[in-house]
């Protein structure tokens, strides 16, 4: 099992850690790790490993057995041993952009309140399907009413619920295609705003910032139609 720093504090950069296992495809399992691994429409955060003068280039990380986190080198050169300390190195500015992103889609699920059916989440764009049968009418009033909620300067915290809890309020799943994870037995919400002003509150396991101005400017792309149905909205970073 590895320990998941990130979900508790999504803006560690280094870290020390132990190896505690090897993968046969050639990956590291630490007992404690700053790398998100791939889940939820969010990639697998990359970086490095330094041990004894030593580097590894790390290219992204994913879910391994159980509670495993495995990180998967660049290249293949010599592991460290089971048992080695080491230090993890996370590509800061990638991962920053990935939690910009990931909160700027939370806050698109705010102003285009809909079923969500699928979503990426990329360090330049990222994009939210919806079950939407027609486009909304004013591209530029969604635009400018994220980056409105952008400029609010509001706070992003999370809780925990449990999966009772979590089964007696299904209002709080918005994603159709991604089922929030279970047999842990607590659900980890994430919330935008706090007191009479909280506008957003869902399970979600990703990273994000600590308060919505830290996202930046935003920019709405295409709006693609993807069945009857579906529609893609595409989003950017400024």
């Amino acid at each position: 099992m590895t320990e998941a720093l990130f979900r508790e504090d999504a803006y560690l950069r280094d870290m020390a850690a132990t190896v505690v296992a090897h993968t046969a495809e050639g990956g590291i399992v630490l007992d404690r790790s700053i790398f998100y691994p791939t889940g939820g429409g969010q990639p697998g955060d990359s970086g490095s490993v330094a041990w004894d003068g030593k580097e590894l280039e790390i290219a992204t990380t994913v879910k391994g057995d159980g509670e495993a986190i495995v990180l998967v080198p660049a290249a293949p050169m010599a592991l460290p041993h089971v048992g080695v300390k080491l230090v993890q190195h996370l590509d800061w500015e990638r991962r920053h952009r990935l939690m910009r992103m990931h909160t700027a889609l939370h806050l698109l699920s705010v102003i285009l309140p809909l079923p969500v059916t699928g979503g990426q989440i990329g360090a330049e764009k990222g994009r939210l399907d919806f079950l939407m049968p027609e486009p909304p009418e004013d591209r530029e009033a969604v635009e400018a009413a994220l980056n409105a909620l952008v400029d609010s300067d509001l706070p992003v915290s999370q809780s925990w619920i449990s999966e009772a809890e979590l089964e007696a309020n299904p209002s709080l799943v918005k994603t159709m295609s991604v089922a929030p994870p279970r047999g842990r037995g607590a659900i980890r919400l994430v919330q935008i705003g706090e007191g009479s002003e909280v506008i957003d509150l869902q399970p979600c396991g990703g990273t994000h910032v600590a308060r919505t101005s830290e996202i930046g400017g935003l920019r709405l792309g295409k709006i693609e139609s993807k069945g009857k149905q579906n529609r893609r909205v595409n989003l950017y970073l400024m």
